[in-house]
């Protein structure tokens, strides 16, 4: 079995999960991995458990991460921006539909 440096757990292949870095083999980003432990506070076994990683996978993630903190939280920044953007444009059926039924009264 080989042994793993830290450098071999974090990937970026272009045209693979939008280009950004990765868990060497898995479409899981670095980027996810900050928000579930930083802003969602699971811990680094919470994540590793729920997405069957090493231990050492999302170590090496946060550890990417606080090595290119500027460049990710702004990767996050702007996909909650589209997202944002993205729901303006896009009404909610489901809150279109509950509009309709307000407007309609109570049923019978």
């Amino acid at each position: 079995m080989a042994t793993k440096t830290l450098d071999q757990h974090i990937e970026i292949t272009a045209g693979v999960a939008g280009g950004k870095p990765r868990i060497s083999g898995r479409r899981i980003t670095v980027q996810s991995i900050v928000i579930w432990h930083e802003r969602m506070g699971k811990s680094p076994d919470e994540i590793a458990a729920e997405y069957d990683l090493t231990l050492a996978d999302v170590h090496a993630a946060l550890a990417y991460y606080f090595d290119h903190r500027a460049e990710i939280d702004q990767s996050i920044e702007d996909s909650q921006a589209f997202v944002k953007a993205l729901r303006r444009r896009t009404p909610s059926r489901l809150r279109q539909k509950l509009h309709e039924r307000k407007l309609r009264g109570p049923e019978d």
